[in-house]
Parts: structure tokens; C-alpha cells; sequence
């Protein structure tokens, strides 16, 4: 087997322009965002027409790269309004489109000539005939299906031509569904999951209910603790970066989640990666950071072998929360910050910024923005001033430890 070793892109998600932000300066090589429409998150925020242009400029400006999803399958009048946002992207500088269907990536070819096309994940490819007869149609990129092992997606490299790039999905959310294809959302509520509207109901916990037993519902058990016929774990593969090294793309799945989730994953695995790739031993703070932030109990997917059903309970754990975000910090440490939630004097508090390793402190005395000493901050988005022991990068984070884990 050749050796295949590359040195791949970090590609980070932006639900909106605050999560974009955040992506660029914790250490994104790319990010992947979407316009309103024809984006397989329709309920990540997303972009504007007149927000692109905008978002492309200040990721370009820090040297990352913009991928746009154009991802859903369109119907005849989206179909038809299509060629007009393709020419949108193009004119704001998006660097490539991510598609699906075949109809928009022929489209995207004429309306968007100066854009690569990176084919979804959305699209299957799970074999390198399928990636090689994408490549012909003119693909730069491949986003391999998420049910592929390890072993297959080097035969796969190996196979392919050396000019087309492969990227995999290496964090975040994983759907119970084949590469993501699922009629179950658009059978029980009408949003369809093939055009960004997924309802997740995979995630619902249900019921049995008999029909002349209206109300009377009757649980559906394996065990004492319920049903797993539906559970779902979230992909981490922060442990295993050595053996991603044949990817041209490290993908983090969320665009849908938090600013502070976009962050701090993204500076794990840039630490994480940039250790592995100067062949130095990884820091356990940076691996630990992913333990920080809202997930399902971690998996490494499908890379070594299908995962398995898994019996335990798969609810968030959510161990932390954002106290506050960073705006300026002169070199004695007093800083400016705006307020998420609440605390007060005495607390213990971590921080973790842009290429800040993460620290804690004893909260000090804390002050409004006229200087007026407070015991407490308590409303949302207000400034108020603390000391810090040393200087920080704008955008650092405030966090506290608080256990806000889902109970059954």
C-alpha cells in the first residue's frame, strides 16, 4: 500500500456569523457554513445573501478557507430558484460548494465556475468507483458516507486519483440513518429531512398506545431502563488522529450547535492535530476539551468496525456552562467582558481563549461599566469589568463547572 500520509485541513462548522467567528480564531483551517436556503441545517442560523460577503471577508482574512452546503435535493421550484444563489456564492467568494444532488452540482458547474464542488455526504460515496466517477464529472472533493471503516477509506485513497480530496466526518452528531437519508421526520411531522428540516425523531422517547386504550400509554422496554432501539452516540476521534492522516479533511460536525461548541472543539482538535503531525506527544488539556462541551456519550463511529447498538443511556452531558466572552483585555489583565450567565465574586472559573491554554481562577471583585463594584453579574449580554491575572486574547472564554446533564 503507498504511502498516503497527508496533511489534512481542519474543517470547522458555522451555524452564523458569532459561531463563524469563533471557528476562524480557535484554529480552523475552514469552515463550513450555509446560506438560508438549499443547506442541510435549516435551523443553524445560517447566512443571508447580504451576511456572505461579510463572512467569506473576515475568514479570508485569517487565511480560512469558505465552504457553502448547497446539500438539500431540491424540488422543481427550488430547482428553479437555484442558479441565482449559485451566483450569489460565487460572487461573494465562497471558496466551494458542497452538493448532493446531481442536477445542482451540473448547475453549480455553469453558475459558479470559479467554485470547487465537494460532493456531501449526503450523496453515499462509500466506494472509490463512485468517488472516481465524480472526480470524471468534475468533483475536487469527496465527503465519504459516515458508514465507512478505516480499511475501506484506504483502499478508496489508494484507488483514486491523487487529485481528488477526500474528507470524513471525525466529530460531532451521528444520525441512526443511512448517510443521513431518512423519511422518519417527514412521516410524523412534515419537515423533511432531505431538505434541512430534520425534526429528530430519532431522539424522541416513545410509547406504546392501544387503540381503545386512548392516553393509557404502555412503555416500550428492553430493560429496567427502557429502550435502545433508537440510541445514538456522538463520533470522537480525537484519540485516533494518526490514523487520519490519509484525509485531506477533518470534518466537525454542528453547525446547528453552540458558539461555545464550535470553539472549544475546533482548538481541541487543532492542538490535537498540530501534536500529531510534529510528531509530539498530545497535550491532555487540549484532548480533555472535548469533554467540555454538550455531547452524547463519545464513539469512534464506524472507522473500526460497525459500532454496535449501544445499552446505556445516551442523553447530553452537559458539565459546563459560558459565564461570560472576552471583548478586550489591556497587558495588566483588566479586562472587558459581556455576560451569558450568571456569577459572582468567589467563584471558580476556567478560561480558554484563541491559542490560550485553558486556566482557572477565583473570581475577584467584579464592576459595572461605570466602575460601581458588583457582587454579582445576573443580566444577559450586560459589560462589566474583572481583573485577570494575566493578559487574554479577545474572544477568550469564561466558563464555570455547573451540572446541567439531562435526568431521566
Amino acid at each position: 500500500m503507498a504511502d498516503n500520509r497527508r496533511t489534512p485541513e481542519l474543517l470547522a462548522p458555522a451555524g452564523d456569523m458569532e459561531r463563524l467567528k469563533m471557528a476562524v480564531l480557535y484554529g480552523a483551517d475552514a469552515v463550513y457554513l450555509a446560506g438560508t436556503d438549499f443547506g442541510m441545517r435549516a435551523f443553524a442560523g445560517n447566512f443571508p445573501a447580504e451576511a456572505l460577503p461579510e463572512a467569506v471577508a473576515f475568514a479570508h482574512s485569517h487565511g480560512v478557507r469558505v465552504h457553502c452546503t448547497v446539500n438539500t435535493m431540491p424540488r422543481n421550484d427550488e430547482a428553479a430558484r437555484l442558479p441565482e444563489h449559485l451566483e450569489r456564492l460565487e460572487e461573494a467568494g465562497v471558496d466551494a460548494v458542497i452538493l448532493a444532488d446531481l442536477g445542482a452540482f451540473r448547475l453549480a458547474e455553469r453558475c459558479a465556475p470559479h467554485v470547487a464542488r465537494h460532493v456531501s455526504t449526503q450523496a453515499g460515496v462509500t466506494n472509490y468507483e463512485t468517488a472516481r466517477a465524480w472526480h470524471d464529472q468534475g468533483a475536487s472533493r469527496v465527503i465519504l458516507a459516515r458508514e465507512l471503516s478505516l480499511e475501506e477509506i484506504r483502499e478508496i485513497r489508494d484507488k483514486t486519483p491523487g487529485s481528488l480530496e477526500i474528507e470524513a466526518f471525525v466529530h460531532g452528531a451521528m444520525c441512526v440513518s443511512y448517510s443521513g437519508r431518512c423519511l422518519l421526520s417527514n412521516y410524523m411531522t412534515g419537515r423533511d429531512a432531505s431538505r434541512g428540516a430534520c425534526a429528530q425523531p430519532c431522539r424522541y422517547r416513545y410509547a406504546l398506545m392501544e387503540e381503545k386504550r386512548p392516553g393509557e400509554y404502555f412503555p416500550i422496554a428492553e430493560d429496567e431502563v427502557g429502550s435502545y432501539i433508537l440510541n445514538s452516540r456522538d463520533m470522537c476521534m480525537i484519540d485516533h488522529l494518526e490514523d487520519l492522516l490519509v484525509l485531506d479533511s477533518l470534518k466537525i460536525e454542528g453547525r446547528a450547535k453552540s458558539a461555545y461548541y464550535a470553539a472549544i472543539v475546533t482548538a481541541a482538535y487543532r492542538h490535537c492535530l498540530d501534536a500529531v503531525l510534529a510528531g509530539r506527544p498530545v497535550d491532555p488539556v487540549w484532548r480533555d476539551e472535548v469533554e467540555h462541551v454538550s455531547h452524547r456519550p463519545y464513539a469512534t463511529g464506524f472507522y473500526y468496525g460497525p459500532p454496535g447498538q449501544y445499552y446505556e443511556n445516551s442523553r447530553y452531558i452537559r458539565e459546563w456552562q459560558v459565564a461570560a466572552l472576552v471583548t478586550r483585555c489591556d497587558e495588566a489583565g483588566n479586562a472587558v467582558l459581556s455576560l451569558r450567565n450568571k456569577f459572582r465574586t468567589g467563584d471558580t472559573v476556567e478560561l480558554v481563549g484563541p491559542d490560550l491554554r485553558p486556566f482557572s481562577m477565583e473570581v475577584p471583585v467584579l464592576e459595572d461599566a461605570e466602575g460601581q463594584v458588583l457582587e454579582e453579574v445576573r443580566t444577559p449580554q450586560m459589560v462589566f469589568r474583572m481583573k485577570l491575572p494575566r493578559q487574554v486574547p479577545a474572544y477568550t472564554l469564561v466558563r464555570r463547572a455547573v451540572e446541567l446533564s439531562a435526568k431521566d
